[in-house]
């Protein structure tokens, strides 16, 4: 089942909690979260206290994505806070530390994902495999919104969903940067089965007929 995560990045922060209830009405799945500390990314963001609030504002799935350097430090905070999954990146840290960063997240009771740069080999995500919920690839540069989809991306989609077919098959497969109703569907064709969006979303006036579009997208 193809499931729709519009990224609150690109909606309006000054009506946040009505711009996420916009999106509940109109079909999306999750709430993607999006969490840079100007270190491993150069940008900022948000934290955890504008998650707390969103998680009293909406009932929808969380799924953070921490975009920070040695989320071990942090993920606890993020679970507290509201998060229904909290994914890192593999870059972020040694195995040995994001292994345990990953089993914190565990302990709190909630799902737990990893993430590739796009520079990062599918290869990179093995010894994570078999604990996580959710592997995420991205498809452009994590660190700002807007960018284009990297179509060479696909490749290491495919590797990823055969790695995991043959370790962990209910692990779901997030594609994140440039999805539109176009991209959506070369995507899902390589395997993908989650799908963030951000101003494909919350730049458009009907967001159910854009939540709709993604989803229901197929290759020509």
């Amino acid at each position: 089942m193809i499931k729709v995560a519009p990224s609150i990045l690109a909606a309006d922060f000054a009506c946040l909690g009505s711009e996420v209830e916009e999106i509940r009405r109109g079909g999306a799945d999750y709430v993607h979260f999006d969490v840079m500390d100007g270190a491993f990314v150069p940008n900022i963001s948000f934290g955890v206290p504008v998650l707390k609030s969103l998680r009293k504002a909406t009932e929808l799935f969380l799924d953070v994505h921490l975009m920070i350097d040695r989320p071990i430090r942090y993920v606890e905070r993020f679970c507290d806070a509201g998060a229904d999954l909290v994914n890192i990146h593999v870059e972020a840290d040694t195995e040995e530390n994001n292994l345990a960063a990953l089993e914190k997240i565990r302990a709190k009771g909630k799902k737990c994902g990893v993430t590739l740069k796009p520079g990062t080999p599918a290869e990179a995500a093995a010894p994570y495999l078999q604990l996580v919920d959710l592997v995420l690839v991205m498809t452009v540069e994590p660190g700002f919104g807007g960018q284009s989809f990297m179509f060479d991306m696909m490749d290491k989609v495919r590797t990823l969903r055969s790695m995991l077919d043959a370790v962990n098959p209910g692990c779901d497969l997030e594609v994140d940067g440039g999805i539109t109703d176009k991209t959506a569907a070369v995507a899902k064709a390589a395997g993908a089965n989650i799908l963030v969006a951000g101003s494909a979303v919350f730049g458009k006036a009907d967001r159910a007929a854009a939540i709709a579009a993604i989803r229901n997208s197929e290759t020509e």
